[in-house]
């Protein structure tokens, strides 16, 4: 693997690189950043951005977080630096990524280091996604119009077998547990023989019977803008709608749509005042079937246990009670009535035909009045600037909910034909209401504001300064929850630059958090950077360096994330209503118990850090690359205190603790981020490309390991996302083998030849949770190296993008229904390696068992598979059509696109990371567009 990784690196820096799509970076373009806009070298590393409206030219995404690891360094797709739980802000407020769409964002930044976030507080400690939407332009009116379809095509589905290949592995099964077999050779042929799938049903989920090949998505798009120096406008008005694979009964006519209305304005008030006024409006809706999920009852739905639908001209023509039964019904599909069983009296299939339909319905609005004062005229270089934000986002669920039954048929054969003698209807009648239900009601609230002074002034010959006032806060209120999160703190930030050649910057934040004590509500997170562009002095001179910008930055934030409720610093008290007590005969009382003890020390969590960034930009621009390195600690966890108090402090009758919660854990990430980018230009073609790495390491640098006898077991000093198992040794052999071996009967008493054997790590002689290992990276927090490369090719009027994701050194196990089989559950193709003496030699499987075998569903290193992967995540071939055909027409430009997106993944467990268990598949999308512009 390590030489797939090499390789894909190889790769990505021959095709050299870009990140803000279709330029090298500009250390000195205006990027947005927390309440306001700095260039690149002005944040001293721990940023980057991405130009969604020059990437939109060439590539037109779906969702506004779309494989934005192949552009950024940094970021892996789920994590910013390794942290987690990333604050996502749509123009400087809280909101949810799923609400805004590509075509309306002008530009995703990265906020990285804790120097980047330090003024957004508590709630920004681990990183902020700042999303800017666009806004007008001064200029005559222009409309761009993007009309998209593409259909999505399923990668693949998991295999299970079909019911005589089933039946037989059940009868092995039931042989290795001692027991005679339960279905008989004629069985196994009639089942398999497919000559009455009615009588002896072989149910598969995945057949075009139920599965379309291919659904289709369709979005219109139309942005208008434009403005004077007065008041500038921007607004999209978009809506999408898409399909499901699914294509029998309700299902048949699922959706997804989404309509929305953006208007973004800025008025210019006086030559000293200037506005914003902002709104957005949403509409959701998703129709489905009422009643099973398709996807999770595949998993578990054998396959010979009931036919879906019974065909009414099977029936005995003589059978006249049987056929007016079957006539009543008011769920007749196709000549069928709903098939079903005693045990079966329902099932998705029936479900899907009868039980009704359901629509979740979502409503979304959203808005935000800015105010900006130029205050010079008070104190050259002073401004004001303040936004308040307030959102209200609603849904719901309405359903018709129906009653249906189901018949189960006995079956019986005349001169060789199978007709059907008599049917058993389940208890429930057919029903329909009319009655509209709604549930899953849901209201929340954002409201944010902020306030800040601004001083950007220059002295003499190149001394720069530049500080910031802030206040700052917002609140989430969610439905269900009484208390709302919030986030508030003042900020401060001073910056000093010569000649853009030496820095220094200080920002600081008091943050508050009601989570707390009194007194221990506040707290003062610094984070100090210097910088030093090498380009910029004289030793450097006709060099081919235009940028060569080194800094450091060394901070430490506050944050009360992973504080998870109120109160948890107060001792609580409860009446045990599940407990009796009396102090004499007769009398019975609930006790009142301690659920927790107090502690009115506990605190903020800290995020301490320390970070260089180098960034140089070579021959013009033409080279730019930006490189970090980070290592931070976030220190002062909570956890209970089950550890640091004798053990009578918790007892079990009646259940109540004085244990208490206390800062203690520690977590440390280290890890380097890279971006290079590259673009030339050859007469009529061009290329713009950019790669863009993430390597990190987690660490728990502190951990209450007192439970843990063994050294090896012990967390601190291991990854965050440990796998820990067992060491498997492979199958035992015989019984011979059980016997020599440790004792596995803490995990099963049904321990047989075939069965996984586990290494005893500690050499006590039996295998327990004491012989749990670390087995490997989870990947819980990202891949350890994440890899991203993009490129444009263009030639006069055409264009080819393309874009590439990697996630290396990750590892997962095999633990869901697919691989853990057992008892009564449904056999998935693993089992065809199943471990019998005659296959001793050449299982891939343990024996199978009608019984509960927990002994082989335990996680080790026999289940563990590699995660490593490098998909080519997006391809996009682009014709604008030449300018001269629109000469004296409305029309200003038009393009045509066609492209695809996931379209391969190369990887050692291609086949487990493309196949979904229990949910929808994963797909790929084929998308053909055009774009007008007015």
């Amino acid at each position: 693997m390590k030489k797939t990784i090499l390789f894909a690196t190889a790769l990505a820096f021959g095709f050299s690189c870009y990140a803000q799509e279709l330029d090298s970076i500009d250390f000195e373009k205006q990027t947005p950043v927390l309440f306001g806009q700095s260039t690149l070298n002005g944040t001293l590393g721990g940023v980057s951005t991405i130009d969604m409206q020059a990437l939109s030219k060439k590539n037109n995404n779906t969702y506004a977080n779309d494989n934005l690891q192949g552009y950024v360094g940094g970021y892996n797709g789920a994590t910013l630096w390794g942290m987690d739980d990333a604050l996502i802000l749509i123009d400087g407020v809280p909101r949810d990524i799923n609400n805004v769409k590509p075509d309306e964002i002008a530009n995703i930044t990265f906020l990285k280091g804790a120097q980047a976030v330090v003024l957004y507080g508590s709630r920004g400690a681990k990183g902020v996604i700042l999303i800017t939407t666009k806004r007008g332009t001064e200029g005559k009116m222009k409309i761009d119009v993007n009309v998209n379809t593409g259909w999505n095509v399923a990668k693949s589905f998991p295999e299970y077998l079909g019911s005589a290949e089933y039946m037989t592995y059940y009868n092995m099964a039931r042989a290795n547990d001692g027991l005679s077999p339960l279905y008989s050779d004629q069985d196994i042929y009639n089942y398999g023989s497919g000559l009455n799938p009615y009588r002896y049903p072989n149910v598969n989920f995945y057949t075009d019977d139920y599965i379309k090949k291919a659904y289709n998505r369709t979005e219109a798009t139309a942005e208008i803008s434009g403005g004077s120096r007065l008041a500038k406008y921007y607004a999209n008005v978009g809506y999408y709608r898409q399909g499901d694979l699914l294509n029998f009964g309700e299902a048949e006519n699922d959706y997804t749509q989404r309509f929305n209305i953006r208007g973004n304005v800025d008025f210019t008030l006086n030559d000293w005042i200037t506005a914003a006024v902002d709104a957005n409006v949403s509409f959701y809706d998703q129709k489905t079937p009422a009643g099973a999920n398709y996807w999770e009852a595949a998993t578990t739905f054998r396959p010979n246990r009931v036919s879906p639908l019974i065909p009414i001209s099977a029936i005995d023509p003589n059978a006249i009670s049987t056929l007016t039964m079957a006539a009543g019904s008011q769920n007749i599909i196709d000549g069928c009535i709903l098939g079903g069983s005693l045990t079966d009296k329902t099932n998705v299939f029936a479900d899907y035909y009868a039980a009704g339909k359901s629509k979740w319905t979502s409503r979304q609005f959203q808005f935000d009045i800015a105010l900006n004062f130029d205050l010079s005229r008070i104190l050259k270089g002073l401004s004001f600037h303040t936004q308040f934000a307030l959102d209200y986002n609603t849904s719901y669920t309405t359903s018709f909910n129906n009653e249906y039954a189901t018949f189960e048929p006995t079956w019986a054969n005349y001169q060789g034909v199978d007709v059907i003698s008599s049917l058993n209807a389940n208890e429930t009648v057919d029903k329909k209401s009319g009655v509209q239900n709604i549930n899953n009601s849901d209201d929340d609230q954002v409201i944010a504001f902020n306030a800040h002074f601004d001083y950007n002034r220059s002295f003499g010959e190149g001394h720069n300064v530049s500080a910031m006032l802030l206040a700052n806060g917002y609140q989430q209120t969610l439905s269900g929850e009484y208390h709302r999160i919030s986030n508030a703190n003042l900020g401060l930030m001073a910056a000093y630059n010569y000649k853009e050649r030496y820095f220094a910057n200080f920002s600081a934040a008091v943050v508050h958090s009601a989570r707390f004590a009194e007194g221990h509500r506040e707290a003062f997170s610094p984070s100090f950077t210097l910088g030093w562009n090498l380009a910029k002095e004289s030793f450097m001179e006709n060099s081919i360096f235009n940028d060569l910008t080194l800094s450091a930055s060394a901070s430490s934030l506050n944050t009360d994330y992973g504080v998870d409720s109120y109160y948890i610093h107060k001792g609580s008290y409860v009446q045990d209503k599940e407990t009796w007590w009396g102090w004499r005969e007769g009398v019975s009382l609930n006790p009142t118990i301690s659920e927790r003890g107090s502690n009115p020390d506990l605190t903020f969590l800290k995020r301490k850090e320390f970070s260089i960034n180098l960034k140089a930009a070579m021959f013009n621009n033409m080279l730019t690359a930006d490189v970090s390195f980070f290592t931070n600690k976030l220190d002062g966890k909570i956890i209970e205190a089950t550890n640091f108090y004798p053990s009578y402090f918790k007892v079990g009758y009646p259940n109540s603790s004085f244990f208490t919660s206390i800062n203690h854990d520690a977590d440390t990430r280290t890890g380097i981020v890279f971006s290079v980018y590259f673009q030339k230009k050859w007469g009529d073609f061009a290329f713009k490309g950019g790669v863009s790495g993430t390597y990190f390491k987690t660490n728990a640098s502190k951990r209450d390991d007192t439970q843990y006898v063994d050294e090896y077991q012990k967390r601190e000093g291991h990854a965050l996302d440990a796998i820990w198992g067992y060491e498997c040794l492979g199958f035992f052999a015989d019984d011979a083998d059980i016997a020599a071996s440790a004792d596995q009967s803490k995990l099963s008493s049904n321990i047989k030849p075939g069965d996984l054997k586990y290494k005893d790590q500690n050499g006590d002689g039996i295998i327990n949770e004491q012989d749990q290992i670390d087995l490997g990276k989870a990947s819980w927090y990202g891949a350890p190296f994440t890899l991203g490369l993009n490129f444009t090719a263009q030639y006069k009027n055409w264009s080819l993008f393309v874009l590439c994701a990697g996630g290396f050194g990750g590892n997962a196990i095999k633990n869901n229904s697919y691989w853990w089989v057992s008892g009564e559950d449904k056999y998935s193709e693993v089992v065809r390696g199943a471990w019998t003496p005659a296959t001793a030699a050449t299982a891939t499987y343990p024996r199978l068992t009608t019984l509960n075998n927990a002994n082989n569903e335990q996680t080790s290193t026999f289940w563990m598979y590699k995660t490593d992967r490098f998909d080519l995540a997006k391809v996009q071939v682009t014709y604008d059509l030449p300018s001269k055909l629109f000469t004296n027409t409305w029309v200003s430009g038009m393009s045509a696109y066609i492209s695809g997106s996931n379209l391969l993944t190369l990887a050692g467990e291609r086949k487990i990371l493309e196949m979904n268990v229990g949910s929808a598949p994963q797909t790929r999308f084929y998308n053909l567009g055009v774009k007008v512009s007015f």
